[in-house]
Parts: structure tokens; C-alpha cells; sequence
């Protein structure tokens, strides 16, 4: 295979990964209904569940600050996403609620390790001027796995295929993933390839940190309950309700098509805050409208308001440091990863305490707190800008 062609697969196999774990996350609020009838229990006891998936994933990013140093990215894309396909597959095989907890925290592992591993592959398959376009493009394939797989779980739910099919369906996806990265070379990542010193990180950095773990908790506060909201409290019938998250999906993917030609025009240090403050305001209306189908148009639009803040944050990030290495592309993808894992247990105590509403409001709350900490990260990066 030549350069040329083995980059085109290893940054598939990237945008892939990111696929498999949007796959594995969009549906949850659509599948927590038909999975609480079929095991017997409330949608609040189902939807903690997840926190075994979304917990693995935070396993899965804390083995990836580290696990790169002593095994190669092949080596891992292919014996990570081989395994991941089988217990995906085995879903058809599960008859308890316990069972399942186990299939979704061994995925969740694995998909955490997996996106760090993706990131790392772009961010070393690219030059800087490129990184963040393509960065933004993998977060493209998250959201098109986002609107994808909504539709699609909500199709089969309700031709009556059962929960389990659409994580079938993500299976094989998964094996795709290993037999791409059989047949690739990728990036070197062990120690000796990288001999020149990491240079520290500023504080600036650690806010960005902080920042993508308010962004995924604000995000799946609203993905995870705004189906559920609208269908309590708006009386939207199981469609429509269910449609909501595939639109946000749609217009994330619109609005990454669209930055990934516009960061190059901007820069990322403007976008991030553009991003912060669109996403914030973006959010408000969710929980203020009455009209179902003003707010199928209003998640659309809330989506693309987002206008890929969570890589854009991340390449910001990058770019503060001089030599960033793959611990730090790990330890950004962690903020977000623990943002994620948090989110089924925290977001349903936060229902069971007060209502769907509320936790929409607390998304929202989130990403005020988001964009007043990128204004303190930004103005921290210009006075170090203008005294190196």
C-alpha cells in the first residue's frame, strides 16, 4: 500500500472509531423505553445502566495516558475493535439486565481507549496547519454515527426488532475497524520515536481540560432527557421525540462540514470562543418552547450551533504547547471521557430529585460555565502571546 493510501485508511479507521462510539452513546435515550419494558425496570434505573458504558469509556481513557508508550496503535485497533465486534454481536444472547452491564463497560473500555488512539493517529498523520481541520472532520463522523444511528434505532424499535439490533448492527462496524487496521501502518507512539522533551503545560490547558468535561455533561444532560421531556411533558408521540436527537446529530454534522472550512479562515483561538457562546445560547430555547415541532427545528439548530466545540477546544489546547504529546491528546480526551461517564448517574439523580426540565436547565448551566472559561483561557494565551 502506498503513503498516500495508508493514510487514507488509518484516518478511515480514526473516523470510524469515532462512529462506533457516537453509535454506542446517541441512542441511549431512545433505547432506555424499549429496554425498561423488556427487562422490567423504570427508564431511570435502565438509563443508570449506562453508566457501566460510559463508565469503561473513563477506564478506558485513563489506560490510554500510559498504554501507548508500550503497545503499538495496530496492535490495539486490532485486537480492541476484533473483541468489541464479538460482544456486540453477542447481544442477541442476552436475557438479564446484568449481562448487559458487562457488554456495555467491556465496549466502553475499549472505545476509550480506541478515540484516544484515533486522535493520536490524526494528530501525528498531519501537519499543524491541517490538524485541526481534520481533528474537526472525525467529530464530523460522530455526529453523522449520531443522527445515523438515532434514526435508525428508532426505526427498528419500532418495526419491533428489539433494543439489542441496533448495538448488533454496531458490531459489525467495530470488526470493520479491526480488519482496516490489519492491513495499515501506523503512526509510531513508543517513547524512543519522540525524543524531544515535552514542553509544560500552562494553566490555560488545564481550563480546557475542565471545559470538555462541562461540554460532554451538558450535551448528554439534554441528549439523554430531551426525548423524554418531550414526550411527558409536550406529549410528542415516540417519532418525534425520538427524532430530536438525530436532529441535534444532523446539525452537528452540518455545522462540522462547515468548520472544517472555516477554521482555516478564523483560527481556532477565535472559534473557540464563537463556539462557547453559540452553543450556550443555542441551548436556552430547548426547555422554553411548548410546540413539539418547534423544537424538532430548534435541536436542529442547537446542533449546529455547537459548530464542532469539543475538537475545536481540544486543537486549541494543542496549540498552546510547543511539542504536544500523546499523553496530553489523552488527558483532553479524559475531561471529556469523565464528562461522559458521569452523566447517566449524575443527570438521573438530578430527574429524580426534581424533573426532565430541570436537568435541561442544568445542561444549559454547563455550558454558561464552559464559555466563561474559555474567555479566562484565551485572555491567559494572549498575555502569554504577547510575553513569551
Amino acid at each position: 500500500m502506498s503513503p498516500k493510501s495508508n493514510q487514507v485508511v488509518i484516518t478511515l479507521v480514526s473516523f470510524l472509531t469515532y462512529f462506533v462510539l457516537s453509535s454506542m452513546l446517541a441512542p441511549i435515550g431512545i433505547l432506555s423505553g424499549p429496554m425498561a419494558e423488556h427487562f422490567g425496570q423504570s427508564i431511570t434505573d435502565v438509563t443508570k445502566q449506562f453508566s457501566w458504558l460510559t463508565g469503561g469509556i473513563l477506564v478506558g481513557a485513563v489506560i490510554a495516558l500510559f498504554i501507548f508508550d508500550w503497545i503499538s496503535l495496530r496492535k490495539l485497533f486490532i485486537a480492541i475493535y476484533g473483541l468489541v465486534a464479538l460482544v456486540l454481536l453477542s447481544f442477541v444472547t442476552v436475557d438479564s439486565l446484568e449481562s448487559a452491564r458487562y457488554i456495555l463497560a467491556f465496549v466502553g473500555v475499549g472505545s476509550g481507549v480506541g478515540l484516544a488512539g484515533a486522535a493520536i493517529t490524526i494528530s501525528h498523520s498531519y501537519s499543524e496547519d491541517r490538524r485541526a481541520s481534520m481533528l474537526v472532520i472525525t467529530d464530523g463522523s460522530f455526529s453523522v454515527a449520531g443522527f445515523a444511528i438515532a434514526w435508525t434505532a428508532t426505526y427498528l424499535v419500532g418495526q419491533e426488532f428489539g433494543w439489542s439490533a441496533t448495538y448488533q448492527l454496531i458490531g459489525f462496524i467495530a470488526a470493520t475497524v479491526a480488519i482496516l487496521a490489519a492491513i495499515s501502518r501506523f503512526p509510531n507512539t513508543l517513547p524512543e520515536e519522540h525524543a524531544a522533551k515535552p514542553s509544560p503545560w500552562p494553566l490555560s490547558v488545564w481550563l480546557c481540560v475542565i471545559s470538555l468535561f462541562l461540554y460532554t455533561l451538558g450535551q448528554y444532560s439534554m441528549l439523554f432527557w430531551l426525548p423524554n421531556y418531550a414526550a411527558t411533558i409536550l406529549d410528542a408521540q415516540p417519532g418525534q421525540a425520538g427524532s430530536l436527537v438525530g436532529q441535534f446529530w444532523l446539525g452537528m454534522f452540518l455545522a462540522q462540514v462547515f468548520v472544517a472550512w472555516w477554521v482555516l479562515k478564523v483560527g481556532v483561538r477565535r472559534l473557540v470562543l464563537i463556539a462557547s457562546a453559540t452553543t450556550f445560547c443555542g441551548s436556552l430555547p430547548l426547555w422554553n418552547v411548548s410546540d413539539i415541532e418547534w423544537l424538532i427545528v430548534l435541536a436542529l439548530v442547537w446542533g449546529f450551533a455547537n459548530l464542532a466545540l469539543l475538537k475545536a477546544i481540544l486543537s486549541f489546547a494543542t496549540e498552546m504547547i510547543e511539542v504536544p504529546s500523546t499523553r496530553l491528546v489523552s488527558l483532553l480526551l479524559l475531561g471529556a471521557t469523565v464528562g461522559t461517564a458521569v452523566s447517566p448517574y449524575v443527570t438521573s439523580q438530578i430527574v429524580e430529585w426534581t424533573d426532565t426540565k430541570t436537568i435541561l436547565l442544568f445542561g444549559s448551566g454547563c455550558y454558561g460555565a464552559l464559555f466563561l472559561l474559555m474567555l479566562v483561557a484565551r485572555k491567559l494565551d494572549l498575555r502569554k502571546s504577547f510575553n513569551p
